[in-house]
């Protein structure tokens, strides 16, 4: 290193910031105080400046060796430049700490599972996996505070998914993603957009737009599935054993009508049997329904 770790932090957060920096950091940091050095340049304006300054003055090899070996990982090789793109994801993110964190060692498992495959195609296949086991070998380095441990280690894992999307996905397969996303969902989405790093304008449209889609569609399925259910499951056979109706359009008529009550307040949604069928046997309209299209 040519300096102390505080003074070449210092230097990096400057690079990141574009102003002075102040810490109380020495030539030895603690755990703790690297963690608070790497919280502040990861959230700072610039931070893929401030993680250039840290490999030019040899602290990413100390501190984060898995980082390190995807500098000039790639360089004249059949495939994207990985530190070049790992430092564009980081500085796309949004600058919450567990989504840079993330965006910084996404692809830290492409070292180990870098293939050259006959024809000339290269395969990393398996990297998130491989990327979760670097990290808890870092995470067993340093004091990354326990509740965002987990955050990081599931976005490593699964930053690949979203951009995997298809419109062909079912609704169950679009509520299966979104329900493993948990509490880290939208860090999973914003992630998957920071890794758009194509220098081909329209290529770069078409991924965000899938990712956009899948959102919206997440959306819309959380207020689809928010809404109550207007009539419960099994009311048309008991209107059937109630009135004496056989399937068909009579009762296709009544249950749209006991629907559209719902929606005008006139009854419960969701409520018990008694309910509609009361309703039903007070409603001589509805009654009419059942004579003319029963038979």
């Amino acid at each position: 290193m040519s300096g102390g770790a505080g003074e070449i932090f210092l230097a990096a957060l400057k690079a990141a910031t574009e102003e002075e920096q102040r810490a109380g950091w020495g030539d030895l940091m603690s755990g703790e105080q690297v963690m608070e050095a790497m919280e502040r340049l990861l959230t700072a304006p610039h931070p893929d400046r401030g993680l250039e300054v840290l490999v030019r003055d040899g602290v990413m090899e100390q501190l984060l060796p898995e980082v390190f070996a995807v500098v000039e990982f790639g360089e004249g090789i059949r495939h994207k430049d990985v530190w070049a793109h790992t430092k564009q994801v980081v500085r796309q993110a949004p600058p919450r700490l567990i989504v840079r964190w993330a965006a910084l060692l996404h692809d830290i498992g492409k070292v180990p599972t870098r293939r050259f495959e006959p024809g000339g195609q290269v395969t990393f296949i398996g990297h998130p996996e491989v990327g979760t086991r670097l990290f808890d070998r870092i995470a067993r380095r340093l004091p990354f505070p326990g509740d965002i441990t987990e955050h990081i280690r599931f976005l490593i894992a699964s930053h690949l998914r979203a951009a995997a999307y298809e419109e062909s996905w079912t609704d169950s397969a679009v509520r299966r993603f979104a329900r493993d996303g948990g509490d880290n969902l939208e860090n999973l989405l914003d992630l998957a957009r920071a890794d758009i790093t194509s220098k081909h304008t329209e290529k770069v449209r078409r991924g965000m737009r899938q990712i956009n889609l899948l959102a919206g569609r997440i959306a819309d399925l959380r207020e689809q599935d928010e809404k109550p259910v207007p009539l419960p499951t099994g009311l048309g056979t008991a209107l059937m054993e109630r009135f004496e109706i056989a399937p068909g359009p009579g009762l296709g008529r009544l249950m749209n009508a006991l629907k559209a009550a719902v929606e005008e307040g006139d009854l419960q949604a969701g409520a018990h049997f008694e309910h509609y069928l009361d309703y039903v046997q007070k409603h001589d309209e509805l009654h009419e329904l059942l004579k003319d299209f029963s038979s």
